[in-house]
């Protein structure tokens, strides 16, 4: 697999949901692009002031919500990731 470096996370995204609230069946160009997605790796995290390591406030295996067009999208294995800096994460879902 891939490993980030620093403060940054590998997330897979959650597929877009397909009908709306209401029921109606979206067609692919109506879906709204997904901003959640799951932790498979995190890098070791970012240095303080002084020097320190500061941990990551993330997981593997966390769902989190990221910022609309944060992240690089990578390929790997004919799946779709993208890399985020932590500060682009807004939430963990629990």
């Amino acid at each position: 697999m891939l490993q980030p470096l620093g403060a940054r996370v590998l997330v897979k995204r959650l597929e877009a949901e397909e009908m709306s609230t209401g029921g109606i069946i979206l067609p692919e160009a109506a879906q709204e692009r997904p901003r959640e997605g799951k932790v498979v790796a995190v890098g070791a995290g970012r240095f303080d002031d002084e020097g320190n390591r500061v941990a990551m406030s993330v997981k593997q295996d966390d769902v989190v919500i990221y910022a609309s067009f944060g992240g690089t999208e990578i390929k790997i294995d004919g799946e779709d990731y993208l890399i985020i800096d932590e500060d682009d994460i807004l939430a963990v879902r629990e």
